[in-house]
């Protein structure tokens, strides 16, 4: 499995948002939408607010890869699932930490069980 540079790591890690465009069946990419991005350790990871249902996320599910843009990293990456019992309480908790500034009803969507049901790790795919 491929791994974040220190420098990409930081990077995300700084930026306020990400740009997120799944991979479509015939292998093009879809429209990139705007969403928070949290990094914990050397992870990066995203939620949908949505859920499951949310329109973007479901777009991962369909070939598991896609393209990201953050904090002037651009990066292929692949989108893997996480079991919110994994490690559902320290990303919440970047969560907080990276957002606190905004009211807690926007950082309580992405603390939601349906966002939380919805929490991908994105891993790079180094050429």
């Amino acid at each position: 499995m491929s791994e974040w540079t220190t420098e990409e790591l930081s990077k995300i890690e700084a930026a306020e948002e990400l740009k997120i465009a799944s991979m479509g069946r015939d292998g093009t990419l879809r429209k990139p939408v705007t969403i928070w991005v949290v990094r914990h350790g050397d992870q990066i990871y995203v939620r949908s607010v949505g859920g499951p249902n949310g329109g973007w996320f479901r777009g991962t599910r369909t070939r598991h890869r896609g393209h990201i843009r953050a904090g002037g990293v651009a990066k292929d990456v692949s989108f893997v699932s996480v079991d919110p019992a994994d490690a559902g309480e320290e990303i919440d908790a970047a969560y907080r930490a990276k957002y606190h500034r905004y009211p807690a009803g926007i950082i309580n969507s992405v603390l939601t069980p349906q966002a939380r049901a919805a929490t991908l790790q994105l891993v790079p795919n180094n050429q």
